[in-house]
């Protein structure tokens, strides 16, 4: 039998999301409250993510903490190196340490009516009882590894990017990449110049346009050092830049076309082969799919060790890969940049509410459907951090991922100023704000682009992505309106919040 472990909040995860949320009760004062690692270190994505030429897509000083500056990011775009170091040293000066419990995998988590509490089940066998919960877990943590015909007779080595076999030697190798997505597109070019051939299988071509990555000079990162407010203007300056890449993505599809057709140019730039150059060229809006950005990319085509290949996948050989043309392409090694399993990882949450309600059948049933993106009805005291509808396509994610913090301390100072034990959203207030950003996203180059893509459920409904600008959500966050929640006592009978 495990033990059972109290505390006041149960956080999950030491990515940007879980690393915050602890700094936040820390700074609050709170000192009750414990951080669950399924691994042995800080970092979630860019602890896991090491393939060669991981780095991020958005300016190293505005994916980064507003209140951790680091002046001297030796990027533009920070590689995942330097940010995963980054998130250890956040982690040292706010002594996240004594707080985290490493190799602690969540198995479930069921809220106790009687007591108010959240039960969090481990794979030790051990429960960790709180009367918050909060998920960092986000969505880019379950790789999606698609079931290829035959896999199983395979004779050599498979991996996908997220779980980066280190140990195998691709020196000389014959190798076959499976998708076009971000990481494929960054690690594809690093490992062409040390295989013997590659061999990239594409489904759908992605829209990549040129990175403005440089070397941060000297003189800058004295600057972001020493000159009172250089740093927080430029880092302004990155998120306004930023932001009006939204006017596109929401509802004016002539910007992203126009874009497209720098895109192209780029493409016919950097490509010899004609032929090459209509394969790459996608067919759908630019936007439709996550815009990428990489300027070794294209040119990774022109060697003569590189093939695309676009007609499929029919099956797979003990020693290759059988296209779907019916021409066997032998290989050593299969490695998959498909990605990960973002709405279905959501669906799959083993989180039981009030009444018996289990998060993931209900939104297998109803549609993933939050308030904010960070409360579900029936599941009180429960906070998504960078949850359903919180995604971005044109600016940093953290800055969303800061609004939601100071939004579950409001949350939580609601409680507390009530004299109550838990707050449950009201079904209305969800559906309200279901409705509204559903409306908004339905103008949106994810669903007027003409593409299939992972911000999209079965139904082709966009459970991923927020509509339109940052700053509108950022205001929405920053008071709780009290209206729209139930306050919960001990005796579950509920008040009225304005009482």
């Amino acid at each position: 039998m495990g033990k059972l472990i109290h505390t006041g909040v149960v956080v999950v995860g030491t990515g940007f999301s879980g690393m915050g949320m602890a700094i936040q009760l820390r700074k609050q004062g709170r000192e009750d409250f414990v951080v669950l690692e399924k691994a042995a270190d800080f970092g979630g994505t860019w602890r896991d993510n090491s393939y060669p030429g991981c780095a991020c897509d958005i300016q190293s000083h505005m994916y980064s903490f507003s209140f951790e500056p680091k002046a001297d990011w030796s990027r533009a775009f920070a590689p995942q190196p330097e940010i995963h170091q980054y998130m250890r040293d956040v982690a040292a000066k706010w002594d996240l340490a004594r707080s985290t419990r490493f190799g602690v995998e969540v198995t479930g988590a069921r809220w106790d009516e009687e007591e108010n509490r959240w039960y969090v089940a481990t794979r030790s066998g051990d429960t960790y009882v709180g009367q918050y919960l909060v998920s960092g877990i986000g969505a880019l943590h379950v790789p999606q590894v698609p079931h290829l015909e035959g896999i199983e007779d395979f004779q050599g080595a498979t991996f996908h990017s997220a779980q980066w076999d280190h140990d195998y030697d691709l020196t000389g190798k014959r190798v076959a990449v499976i998708g076009t997505g971000a990481s494929a597109i960054q690690f594809t070019p690093r490992i062409a110049k040390q295989v013997e051939h590659l061999t990239l299988f594409q489904r759908t071509p992605p829209w990549v346009m040129p990175k403005p990555d440089h070397a941060i000079p000297g003189w800058a990162k004295s600057a972001f050092a020493k000159v009172p407010g250089a740093y927080r203007g430029y880092r302004n300056f990155l998120y306004w830049l930023n932001e009006v890449r939204a006017v596109g993505f929401n509802g004016h599809l002539g910007v992203l076309k126009a874009a497209s057709k720098l895109a192209e140019m780029n493409i016919k730039r950097s490509v010899k082969d004609p032929d090459l150059v209509a394969k790459l060229t996608p067919d759908y809006v630019m936007g439709c799919k996550r815009v990428l950005i990489s300027n070794d990319y294209y040119p990774t085509f022109n060697r003569p060790n590189v093939d695309l290949e676009t007609s499929g996948v029919a099956r797979v050989t003990a020693n290759g890969i059988v296209t779907g043309d019916g021409r066997e392409v032998e290989v050593d090694a299969i490695i998959y940049g498909t990605g990960f399993q973002v709405v279905d990882a959501m669906q799959h949450l083993d989180i039981t509410g009030r009444d018996g309600v289990e998060l993931g059948k209900l939104w297998a049933e109803a549609g993933i459907n939050t308030y904010n993106g960070i409360n579900v009805a029936g599941f009180p005291n429960l906070f998504f951090l960078l949850g359903p509808n919180t995604g971005l396509g044109h600016n940093s994610v953290v800055f969303m991922i800061e609004a939601q913090l100071t939004y579950i301390r409001e949350a939580m100072a609601l409680a507390e100023q009530h004299n109550v034990e838990a707050i449950d959203v009201r079904a209305s207030a969800q559906e309200r704000f279901n409705a509204e950003i559903q409306r908004k996203l339905r103008d949106g180059v994810w669903t007027q682009g003409g593409c299939q893509s992972w911000y999209l459920d079965a139904q082709g409904v966009n459970r991923t992505l927020w509509p339109g600008f940052t700053w509108r959500y950022w205001l929405r966050t920053r008071k709780v309106d009290a209206a729209d929640f139930e306050l919960i006592t001990r005796s579950r009978t509920p008040q009225l919040a304005g009482r």
